[in-house]
């Protein structure tokens, strides 16, 4: 696994619109969060043991901060050619095993991971409700075999301040996951 860390795209950057397809083919887009006080974009996947660290307690805050009026929603950015574990059929059974509660979308020309500049899964933007990027960084400070609890801490906190209409206090640490699987020809330079 290639360990990367998330560009932290600049505070303020105006989310990228993205019309993207769940598993069974349904389109989720920007706009039908319009309503929503906060968006979290995620990017997952399936197969990374860095998503697999934190998978159940993001599941978990993606439920309660959903019920605060936190629209969540999950990018699978990866080439699922090379990588079948992260294909669609893949993705329904692992939201449906984990209860996903949020849409989880695949972004099979990986055009969308590289509006966000997304390096890494996962990697974490949260825009307030002008969809201004207000987060960028990780869940946690939990790694795979670090004896560090899975809290989501450092997201919780960002959310927090969002849904309350203030600023993200602190600094932003860097997300730290497995490098997105990109097709041939589509990895930018800054990956």
């Amino acid at each position: 696994m290639a360990r990367r860390q998330s560009r932290m795209l600049e505070l303020g950057t105006p989310a990228p619109a993205f019309a993207l397809a769940d598993p069974a083919g349904r389109i989720h887009a920007l706009q039908d969060h319009r309503e929503a006080p906060a968006l979290l974009v995620a990017f997952l996947c399936n197969h990374c043991p860095y998503v697999r660290h934190i998978l159940d307690g993001f599941v978990d805050f993606a439920r309660e901060y959903g019920s605060r009026g936190l629209a969540v929603v999950a990018i699978n950015p990866n080439d699922a050619k090379a990588y079948p574990d992260d294909a669609p059929a893949a993705m329904a059974e692992a939201a449906d095993r984990h209860g996903f509660t949020f849409p989880y979308l695949h972004d099979e020309s990986q055009a969308v991971a590289l509006a966000y500049q997304a390096v890494c899964t996962p990697d974490f933007f949260l825009f307030d409700g002008d969809r201004r990027l207000a987060y960028r960084g990780q869940f946690d400070d939990s790694r795979p075999n670090s004896g560090i609890p899975v809290t989501g801490a450092s997201l919780r906190a960002a959310a927090d301040a969002v849904l309350a209409g203030r600023p993200v206090a602190g600094e932003q640490f860097p997300s730290v996951g497995c490098s997105i699987k990109w097709k041939a020809g589509n990895a930018p330079v800054w990956a």
